[in-house]
């Protein structure tokens, strides 16, 4: 298995941001919601599964999954997500276990928003948290998501604080800034990960 390093932080972030200037020095990106969806796409056994369970008002007409009415019952019911964790998570670990024996260089970055609250991470060599600050979060996700401040401070409340996610912080960048004002430590951190990688090789 290739170095990982897992990058993680609260909703609005800008951990896409950093990803993606990762994924410009040739870093390949695993992305643990990029999974989630895969793994629910029409005509997979975890999709039938969560339509069996809840009917045909999880999808929809072209046969996709209702990610809102899901989200609705879940946030309700500690039992139900407690239910999908248990069908999906054996699915996702096993993916994101295959992406990485696949990927080709020196060290992955693996982006997972909810790292800190499911405990992974001792899957990682080292965590990457992309920090603002609470403010700077609702902000961005009420001007990116155009939903209201409850249902932003409600998603913000459901995460683990911003004290929890920096305990388990190897490394930080504040994300607070213009998008470009991050990249230079981008760069000094792929080169620390680089020798990391090499390291471990060795």
């Amino acid at each position: 298995m290739p170095y990982t390093v897992a990058l993680t932080g609260g909703i609005g972030s800008g951990k896409s941001t950093i990803a993606n200037a990762f994924a410009d020095f040739g870093v390949e990106i695993i992305d643990a919601d990029i999974i989630a969806r895969e793994v629910v796409e029409p005509g997979t056994p975890a999709l039938q599964a969560i339509a069996q369970r809840y009917g045909n008002r999880m999808l929809n007409p072209d046969g996709t999954l209702l990610r809102a009415a899901l989200r609705e019952v879940i946030f309700r019911s500690p039992d139900e997500k407690a239910w999908l964790n248990q069908l999906l998570h054996p699915l996702i670990n096993a993916r994101t276990r295959q992406l990485k024996a696949q990927a080709a260089s020196p060290y992955v970055l693996w982006v997972v928003p909810l790292l800190v609250e499911n405990g992974l991470q001792q899957q990682a060599d080292r965590v990457l948290v992309v920090d603002v600050d609470e403010e700077t979060q609702i902000t961005r996700t009420l001007k990116r998501d155009r939903i209201s401040p409850e249902q932003a401070k409600n998603i913000l409340a459901a995460q683990a604080t911003r004290q929890q996610r920096l305990a388990a912080a190897d490394d930080v960048i504040d994300n607070s800034g213009a998008p470009e004002a991050a990249l230079p430590y981008v760069a000094e951190l792929h080169q620390r990960y680089l020798a990391l990688a090499a390291t471990k090789q060795d």
